[in-house]
């Protein structure tokens, strides 16, 4: 046993910090642990993303447990059609999508996008007029429709890295929709533990290839997740929303600079990020134009 903490302690360290932001944000741990293990500690891809899957079926379970039981305000609408979507969208993935994906061009993609949604959120919580709701509003069909869209798209994400779903759908939330950061991020936590238990689940008992490095990698953060999870979503409770969303836009710059720390991306993949935040920035920035018909 202790061998296996020895061989794995950079990734332990590396899991205080990646489980803190699960608790606390709508990043999941595998935004910090997937770029840190794959691109600086030399973790195969597969192994760093069934580590994820299997890590935060704890981490986030412990923290999603802490906010259930304080009774934190989430949006129900949002989690239940979100995670429906997603777990269609984690199938249709793991077969579709990941055998044919280059890991590096796909993250140095999810960094790119999420800067540029910083960016936006930014800009929106600069007017002074911004409506702020705790909940998506007047519910419809259609918004039922949008929810399990954007799930499946997020549970595709999410069958790349082991996360993605949380944020990707936490965008158009907040976005979109207008509701509250502090409600959106803890239903985005909700949302991304029944993802990752069925993504945990469906390589472990299904697809059945979760190395034996991945879950050495799993008992030694076991501990560590386990406190530092819920303790990010105690702080996250506790703070005000300014605070709250200052800390989200220095995770996005953090992330992004971090991935160009690792990658060192050449001209051409350079020309992709740029390219990528140009695009989601004016992306996030017509959804955050449109107009529902809300009715008050």
């Amino acid at each position: 046993m202790f061998s296996i903490l020895s061989e794995n302690l950079y990734v332990m360290i590396t899991m205080v910090f990646g489980s803190f932001v699960a608790g606390s944000s709508p990043e999941g741990s595998a935004s910090i642990a997937y770029p840190m293990f794959t691109l600086y500690l030399g973790v195969a891809p597969d192994v760093a993303r069934n580590f994820a899957f299997a890590i935060q079926s704890v981490g986030m379970t412990a923290a999603s447990i802490y906010i259930l039981n304080k009774k934190i305000a989430l949006d129900w609408n949002y989690i239940i059609y979100v995670s429906f979507g997603g777990l269609f969208g984690l199938l249709f993935g793991t077969y579709n999508l990941v055998p044919y994906i280059q890991p590096m061009v796909a993250k140095l993609i999810f960094v790119s996008l999420w800067l540029a949604f910083g960016i936006v959120l930014y800009l929106e919580n600069r007017k002074q007029t911004r409506i702020i709701y705790e909940k998506i509003i007047l519910f419809s069909h259609s918004d039922r429709i949008n929810l399990i869209l954007f799930g499946f798209i997020g549970g595709g994400i999410s069958s790349l890295f082991g996360t993605g779903i949380n944020i990707f759908t936490f965008c158009f939330l907040v976005i979109y929709y207008k509701v509250n950061e502090k409600v959106a991020t803890p239903s985005s936590i909700i949302i991304m533990t029944i993802e990752t238990i069925a993504g945990f689940a469906l390589h472990g008992l299904v697809i059945k290839d979760i190395s034996k490095e991945s879950y050495d990698m799993w008992l030694s953060c076991i501990p560590i997740v386990i406190f530092f999870a819920p303790l990010g979503a105690y702080v996250v409770n506790k703070i005000s929303r300014i605070t709250f969303t200052n800390f989200l836009y220095f995770i996005f710059l953090v992330q992004y600079l971090g991935a160009m720390f690792v990658i060192r991306p050449d001209l051409t993949k350079s020309v992709i990020s740029i390219s990528i935040v140009l695009f989601g920035f004016f992306f996030f920035r017509y959804i955050g134009s449109i107009q529902r018909k809300i009715e008050t």
